[in-house]
């Protein structure tokens, strides 16, 4: 139809920035200024004036001609395309009730459809206001050092490796990491977070998004045009552009069925005229009636525009889906499967506890480790140095070296010193410091922890506990996706299983599986899939992981979700929704909002449907009994049904917001 075809046309992104941001943000600003509803507003006036007007019927006639100049602009369109659609349908049926002299009808026909195709127009743009945002977001200047100064310039202009320099209250200009500074970063318009994120040398931080209180010096990890805002507004304007399966049925049977259209009502025509001997008049009223409520309007718009609403909202709350498609499979998933390591859990050892030998004094074996540890590339060595640090000064050592695979040792005042595994640790020490060692580390691991050794040569001796924190929000998860009626929700770790049951007892997950490789991880969710499939085949297996190690599980899912990945290329490109923060609540709304926009769009078409059936048997059998519908009401009835279904789907720009960023 015309004003879904202007919709398409205006999600395309052609208007120009500036216009297209001041419109998005004043809808209605947009629906008056708008050719559509201006022509509208004028076919109106002219049919009011009408009314009761020796000159009504010229009125009648300037309003039906106006119309006719939107109307056979799009139909036209269609006939060069070889295509017969509801614009060609509008137009016959206006033209035709004026040649059975009631201009009056085809005029009001033309003013609703054409008020009703701005207000499409409008449903579209306004499930573009969040996404278009992201454009507004762009920064267009960047502070780069060039020649040994700091000079103003273009974030188009900056190369991998350059240095920038990022001010309190400046956006960043492209992706890059921290070099110097400590800070805060709002990410809000990427990940729907609300609390900024505090940043530090070596962290991430992305284009677009807004540095807190202090100066920030980074070094460019990205250009400008492969920034992870670029490839998120990438990614939704090719999920615009998806169908699912339900409307791309729509769209095959669309012109069959408006041919259908125009076969039924011309036979309606012939029937009537001369076969039931109704005269000509009549007979072509009844037939443009018939043809006006059959019209598939609404249908047609049914699906896209309240997958395009949950699209735009999902965005504005930083979850991504790629196409309807992904939100009718998420909508119909009944079971889960959760990798750990970065979904479940941080994904990071961190510092709980040190444990010394006999009760003695731990202070100074944490500042030994952690001087000790400073130089380690070990996932535990950051943790360690960053406790060591926040409890006091560190001593100095003396001739550290790596062992690989063992740990790290040195000097302390003439004695040595050793952190890393029992083996390692454990040569310099006695037997009973050592059996001591290997007790007190098996313990830690019956518990789901982490221990690492420290040790000196002179006798003092300790473990180190840490552990893969849970991350927050992960048992809130847990909760809510029971609540949904989803179950199992199980998790799939390649960690062993101890601590993959610690996890699993913290989180009251109903199944896990351990020390999985990820060809073990693909079966376990294949099997999973076969069990669903063989209870109902509406029923799906969503995996959830980080998106990177995960690749396997998640392509194998019926859908796939990759968690705090605003910054990760491979999330971006392999999962089918994406959360870009790390809020694991925003998995069951997610959920809840795919379920929700299944339900409008089944109302959507149950009501579409409706109308044209009730309205079809009325106008027919009304014909025959003397109960004449009225072309005027086929025309609210036909038109009435689209704003409905409209105004149905637009409701889930505004579904239940999403949980607070955590």
């Amino acid at each position: 139809m015309a004003s879904l075809s202007a919709a398409n046309t205006s999600l395309d992104g052609a208007s120009a920035p500036g216009r297209t941001d001041f419109v998005l943000w004043r809808p209605w600003v947009q629906l008056w200024l708008s050719v559509a509803a201006g022509a509208a507003l004028l076919l109106g006036v002219l049919l009011v004036v009408g009314l009761g007007n020796p000159f009504g019927e010229w009125c009648y006639y300037a309003s039906l001609a106006i119309g006719l100049v939107y109307g056979l602009h799009a139909a036209t369109i269609a006939l060069a395309e070889k295509r017969v659609d509801i614009d060609v349908l509008m137009v016959v049926g206006a033209v035709m009730a004026a040649a059975v002299h009631h201009a009056e009808e085809g005029a009001l026909l033309l003013v609703l459809f054409t008020f009703a195709g701005a207000l499409e127009e409008l449903a579209m743009a306004r499930t573009q206001r969040e996404i278009r945002a992201l454009h507004g977001i762009m920064p267009d200047r960047a502070i780069a050092l060039r020649g040994g100064e700091w000079t103003d310039v273009t974030p188009e202009s900056l190369a991998v490796g350059e240095e920038i320099r990022i001010r309190p209250g400046d956006r960043v200009p492209v992706d890059a990491l921290i070099l110097e500074g400590v800070s805060s970063v709002d990410e809000s318009t990427l990940t729907g977070e609300s609390v900024p994120r505090a940043v530090e040398p070596g962290a991430a931080v992305y284009a677009g998004t807004i540095n807190g209180e202090a100066v920030l010096r980074a070094r460019v990890a990205k250009l400008a045009s492969e920034s992870s805002v670029q490839r998120v507004l990438a990614m939704v304007t090719e999920a615009r552009e998806q169908r699912e399966p339900l409307q791309r049925t729509i769209d095959r049977v669309g012109q069959p069925y408006t041919l259908l259209v125009l076969g039924l009502s011309s036979a309606v025509f012939l029937v009537w005229r001369f076969a039931l001997g109704v005269p000509a008049a009549d007979a072509v009223y009844t037939a443009i009636t018939l043809l006006i409520v059959a019209s598939p309007c609404a249908l047609v718009i049914a699906t896209p525009t309240a997958t395009l609403s949950a699209i735009a909202r999902g965005a504005r709350a930083g979850v991504l889906f790629k196409g309807g498609e992904s939100i009718d499979r998420l909508s119909r998933t009944r079971a889960v499967c959760f990798d750990k390591t970065g979904t479940l859990t941080k994904g990071r050892p961190i510092y709980r506890e040190i444990r010394p030998r006999d009760g003695g004094d731990a202070a100074p074996l944490l500042a030994l480790a952690a001087q000790l540890e400073r130089d380690s590339t070990h996932p535990t060595a950051k943790a360690i140095l960053q406790a060591g640090e926040a409890a006091g000064a560190l001593p100095s050592i003396d001739q550290v070296r790596s062992i690989a695979g063992r740990g790290m040792a040195g000097q302390h005042g003439g004695v040595e010193a050793r952190v890393g595994n029992l083996a390692f640790v454990g040569e310099i020490v006695d037997a009973p410091a050592r059996a001591w060692l290997e007790a007190t580390l098996r313990a830690v691991r019956e518990q789901g922890q982490l221990g690492v050794a420290i040790a000196t040569g002179a006798g003092a001796c300790a473990v180190l506990v840490l552990r893969d924190e849970i991350r927050v929000g992960a048992a809130e998860l847990v909760r809510q996706l029971h609540a949904l009626d989803v179950r199992p929700v199980r998790m799939l770790t390649g960690d062993d299983e101890v601590v993959a049951k610690r996890v699993a007892e913290e989180l009251g997950l109903d199944a896990y599986d351990a020390s999985l490789l990820p060809e073990q991880k693909v079966a376990a969710v294949e099997a999973m899939k076969r069990e669903h499939a063989g209870r109902s085949t509406r029923s799906g297996i969503a995996v959830i992981g980080d998106g990177v190690n995960d690749a396997p599980a998640l392509a194998a899912a019926d859908v796939s979700i990759a968690v705090g990945s605003i910054g990760s290329d491979a999330a971006l490109e392999s999962a089918d929704i994406v959360l870009l923060s790390d809020d694991l609540t925003r998995v069951p709304w997610a959920l809840r909002l795919a379920r929700a926009t299944r339900k409008t769009v089944a109302v959507n078409l149950v009501f579409a449907l409706s109308v044209i059936v009730v309205m079809g048997l009325v106008v027919v059998i009304g014909s025959r009994t003397g109960l004449k519908v009225p072309m005027a009401v086929g025309v609210l009835a036909h038109e009435g049904g689209t704003v409905a279904v409209v105004l149905n789907s637009i409701r889930l720009l505004w579904f239940a917001s999403a949980p607070a960023g955590r």
